[in-house]
């Protein structure tokens, strides 16, 4: 029997009703094993005080489950794990390519798709809640984060952010978490937990987009960050999780810290004196549950005892809490679990290998691509990611966390591409010299030796592939970097092996945009992968003979040098410019950027009307002609900008996108539905205004050539 909503918040009020204060508080308590014993665990939650627990894995999880249930009243806890790309803390589960990387894709249905199979196996695993998706707006390239956003743009972020939702959600297999609320990505510096320096206006209209794309995707809980706004950290804001998050946008899940955040409060921020201050500005500002603090407890319950934490604001952490169990139908038993054959199950695989080929970019192609298969006799692979699966993998992983686990053994499933081109070019003989290395410590002796084997082995070759990049060392949690180079002798590899006038193909798998100004001059071909997963390898291959297609396009902006940044590309135009002196104009590889095999040519855009008032819609059509004799996906863009506007706006903005299927030699027409409030700005007010007057809509395929045209707007 399915319970209506005045039964299911009648369960719930029941519930409240019988607790006491001790195990209201408890309910906002989760803990993980780096802080409890298992025994330890067995002994806390039969006594009712604990909420959630984190990081459990496997067999472990029913044990668990089965103390919760000798509890008095009987309320299991809720199970998280960081499931950034795929279940991936759990060794042999199937591991997509990073968020980054599937922002390469632009692709909503495919995004779903990874989220429900992430769902399947983390519910197979026993576990309910999946600390994912990151929405952090990724325009610092410094951050050593960058790799687990979307990218840098607020409208894909969106958009991604609340597929991957709506797929770890579907079915009620997981609870999904959207973090970091608020411009976590933003600090000061691209240094990671600091100040960020934005206005309420900026914040609005950039970074809290994403997260009401969240809220109104029904998202069952929220992640405050490490960080502040204006001097105010996130974990006690009240203006921006209580009176914003809750009340504007109408969340009606529950927010939880970030791992140790109340003790931040205390130590790092210097905002509380004590665990009791630092739980009650916390809750009162719209908090709902500690992540691993481990004196949370003690110091809410003397919070809400002394009076500083009163019994409806509690109640309402609590009732919030609930509803998400008994979503998920932990509150009355009825949650069924995917069987534990799902886990790195063939269906997996075949999205993974989807979403591999989807997410790797073409950035140059001087004739040396598609390699002919049947003309190549030898093929020297080097560089120092060719055959490191830990560095495709990036970070979020069995290797990297909760337990690191650097000297772990490769599964069947990884494909590097050493082991791609292996497998996709049969009738060649493979030569592989690893040329150098990132950032391992050798001597010059044995450093000159990887060198010379290197190049002896690109001389004798038909074609070079050169694996380049970073690796776990270089990106992730607190891993900021203040220079975004090849490290190491990379740069020096690439260009030793240019002068060789072989043909020489370029293949980057990094965490973040680099700069890969050397490698552009140096390579005939250039392609970038960001962290792929599995079966990163398997797709490169497959892209190189030409066996797959490229569509790929960058969903964040690549550098000239490292001094030169920020380098997004919804900047405002200045009087001179934007530019340095001794660095180009721009970008190197600009936002939305990505080339193909097939070859588009773009009409131009027609609008269904040339003049509009605010509250109407209309239609933006165009034509887009695949020229070349190979079926492709075109990643079709839709710019704007207001050409007169009371504040300063970005030359173009992204207004919306639309993956199309063009087949060789036919022509596909593309329309968008555009609301003229979508061409809006946010005012000093903080509403979104737009003003009467001309907008410039701009089509595109690469970020940088663009087909334009003109709509006026009235009052």
């Amino acid at each position: 029997m399915v319970m209506d909503i005045n039964d299911k918040e009648k369960q719930i009020e029941e519930l409240i009703e019988k607790m006491t204060t001790e195990e209201k508080v408890a309910q906002t308590l989760q803990l993980s094993y780096q802080s409890m014993s298992a025994e330890k665990f067995e002994e806390t939650v039969q006594k009712g005080v604990l909420g959630s627990y984190l990081h459990v894995l496997g067999k472990d999880t029913e044990k668990y489950i089965n103390a919760a249930k000798n509890s008095r009243l009987g309320i299991l806890p809720m199970f998280g794990i960081d499931a950034i790309h795929g279940h991936a803390l759990l060794r042999g589960a199937t591991v997509f390519p990073s968020q980054l990387a599937v922002a390469c894709t632009f692709d909503e249905t495919l995004t779903e798709e990874i989220g429900h199979a992430t769902a399947e196996e983390v519910a197979a695993d026993g576990l309910d809640w999946v600390f994912s998706p990151v929405l952090c707006i990724g325009r610092d390239l410094r951050w050593g984060r960058v790799d687990e956003t979307f990218g840098e743009d607020k409208t894909v972020v969106s958009r991604l952010g609340a597929a991957i939702i709506r797929g770890y959600q579907t079915d009620n297999l997981t609870a999904a978490c959207a973090k970091h609320y608020l411009a976590y990505g933003e600090a000061t510096g691209g240094r990671d937990s600091y100040d960020t320096e934005i206005t309420e206006r900026k914040a609005r209209e950039i970074f809290l987009k994403p997260f009401a794309a969240a809220a109104e995707a029904g998202c069952d809980t929220f992640m405050t960050g490490y960080g502040s706004i204006d001097g105010t950290p996130l974990t006690a804001n009240k203006r921006y999780l209580r009176e914003i998050l809750k009340a504007e946008l109408g969340f009606d899940g529950f927010v939880v810290t970030d791992w140790y955040n109340y003790d931040s409060l205390i130590g790092g921020q210097r905002y509380s004196g004590n665990i009791e201050e630092a739980a009650a500005a916390g809750m009162n500002a719209g908090n709902d549950m500690s992540m691993n603090s481990p004196d949370y407890f003690e110091g809410a319950l003397a919070a809400v005892k002394n009076g500083k934490i009163s019994e409806a604001t509690l109640n309402d952490s609590v009732r919030r809490i609930l509803r998400v169990k008994q979503r998920l139908g932990i509150l009355d038993g009825s949650r069924k679990c995917p069987p534990r054959s799902v886990i790195g199950c063939e269906a997996h695989k075949k999205i993974n290998y989807r979403a591999a080929v989807e997410s790797t970019v073409l950035l140059e192609n001087n004739g040396v691509l598609p390699l002919d298969k049947k003309k190549i006799r030898k093929i020297a692979v080097i560089g120092p990611n060719a055959d490191d699966w830990q560095a495709q993998y990036g970070d979020w992983t069995y290797v990297s966390h909760p337990d690191p686990n650097p000297a772990a053994e490769p599964t069947e499933n990884i494909y590097t591409v050493l082991r791609g081109v292996k497998e996709e070019f049969t009738n060649a003989g493979i030569v592989y010299e690893k040329g150098c290395v990132i950032e391992e410590e050798i001597s010059a002796a044995e450093s000159d030796k990887l060198f010379a084997a290197a190049i002896e082995a690109a001389k004798n070759a038909d074609v070079v592939i050169g694996v380049f990049g970073d690796n776990l060392k270089e990106n992730g949690e607190a891993k900021d970097r203040a220079k975004l180079d090849l490290y190491g002798r990379q740069n020096e590899l690439a260009g030793a092996v240019a002068a060789l006038n072989k043909p020489f193909i370029g293949v980057v798998v990094s965490g973040k945009p680099l700069v890969l100004t050397t490698l552009k001059s140096a390579c005939g071909a250039l392609v970038q992968c960001f962290n792929g997963g599995d079966l990163c390898g398997k797709a490169v291959a497959a892209l190189l003979c030409g066996n797959e297609n490229f569509s790929g396009k960058l969903p964040i902006s690549f550098p000239y040098d490292s001094a030169a940044l920020p380098c997004y590309y919804d900047q405002y135009d200045y009087w001179h410019g934007g530019k340095y002196i001794d660095v180009p104009a721009g970008c190197l590889y600009p936002f939305g950027y990505g080339l193909s095999y097939s070859k588009f040519r773009y009409g131009a855009p027609e609008v269904s009307q040339k003049e509009i008032r605010k509250n109407e819609t209309f239609e933006l059509t165009c034509e887009i002609t695949n020229e070349s004799k190979t079926d492709g996906e075109e990643i079709v863009q839709l710019y704007f900008r207001d050409e007169v506007c009371k504040k300063l706006t970005p030359a173009h903005t992204l207004l919306d996108f639309k993956r199309a299927t063009v087949p060789a030699g036919e022509t596909k027409k593309v329309a968008f539905k555009v609301a003229a409030e979508s061409l809006g700005y946010m005012s000093d007010e903080l509403k979104n205004t737009v003003d009467a007057g001309e907008f410039t809509l701009f089509v595109s395929g690469d970020g940088k050539n663009f087909k334009t045209t003109k709509i006026v707007v009235t009052d």
